[in-house]
């Protein structure tokens, strides 16, 4: 074991817990919004209809595609975060994961310095988008890159199994 491998390690773990629980929590988590009516505080297609008012909320695209977005990101969240965690083929899902990562920091950001007062939209609950979210994002995604570099890295190297054995 070594240092590459420990935060290839380290990365799928924490990457692929990550996007696992915010898939599900965007489609399952109670919408705080629905409090006092039981019947829809559960509901998975009130919870997503949440989210894409938070994702139509960013202003970047129109609220068709908003409700595209809102319906997919979820499920591809737990895709990929599945996929991580499994590790199979991890080359390409660490690559889809890191491109996604960057592009939420970008999105935080731009809402950032537009001071805009919106929530986070990154797990189920609402969250107010603060500089934490941008230290938040921008940590996650920079181990996300460290954690596709070194696996095209380790790719390079022969597996420690496959090395024949010293006479």
């Amino acid at each position: 074991m070594n240092l590459r491998r420990a935060i290839i390690w380290i990365g799928r773990l924490v990457l692929g817990g990550i996007f696992v629980y915010a898939g599900f929590s965007k489609l399952l988590m109670p919408n705080t919004h629905l409090w006092p009516m039981f019947v829809l505080k559960f509901s998975i297609s009130m919870n997503i209809s949440s989210f894409a008012q938070q994702v139509e909320s960013y202003k970047l695209i129109s609220p068709e595609a908003s409700q595209v977005v809102a319906h997919t990101l979820p499920f591809v969240e737990i895709v990929l975060g599945l996929l991580l965690l499994i590790g199979w083929r991890l080359r390409i899902w660490a690559t889809a994961i890191t491109a996604i990562m960057v592009g939420f920091l970008v999105v935080v950001t731009r809402a950032y310095l537009l001071h805009m007062d919106i929530n986070c939209g990154c797990f189920g609950t609402p969250e107010k988008l603060t500089g934490m979210t941008l230290v938040r994002d921008g940590a996650l995604a920079a181990l996300a890159l460290l954690m596709t570099i070194f696996a095209f890295l380790e790719a390079r190297q022969p597996h420690p199994w496959a090395t024949p054995e010293k006479a």
